[in-house]
């Protein structure tokens, strides 16, 4: 799948700035669904002795959602909203990928209530599951920011 957006553009899609950004491509967004892209390097600050640690499979799927939300805020020419985890459910945890492997995650919305979003995500490396998730996503009005 070829990128939509990669390099320093995905940092006009997330809040997060190096060394914690946890994607490095953004392969495919619509209304319901996001995909992005990483290959691990060494340089992670969220590896632990050569894999990915469960914190950073979180981080990539909370990344993959911003950038989703991001991707449509250019698109629409809106700004770019700031958003904060408010809870994490059903997390698993089946594999911790090594420094170098790829990773494809999904983040599909299921749910919007007011400033709320609920999404489902999955992280695979080649086709093998790695991690999956329910996270609510609390996105900051506008007339809140400072």
């Amino acid at each position: 799948m070829e990128a939509l957006i990669s390099g320093n553009e995905l940092l006009e899609l997330i809040p997060q700035r190096p060394p914690v950004v946890m994607i490095d491509k953004f392969l495919y967004s619509d209304e319901t669904t996001s995909i992005s892209g990483l290959t691990i390097p060494s340089t992670c600050v969220f590896c632990e002795n050569g894999l990915l640690s469960e914190s950073g499979l979180v981080e990539n799927i909370a990344q993959t959602a911003a950038a989703g939300v991001g991707y449509e805020c250019k698109r629409e020419n809106k700004k770019v909203p700031l958003g904060f985890i408010a809870s994490i459910k059903n997390l698993e945890i089946f594999s911790l990928p090594p420094i170098g492997a790829e990773l494809r995650t999904e983040v599909k919305i299921i749910n919007q209530v007011m400033d709320v979003t609920i999404i489902v995500g999955t992280v695979k490396m080649n086709e093998t599951l790695l991690a999956q998730c329910e996270m609510r996503i609390f996105l900051l009005p506008e007339n809140l920011k400072s």
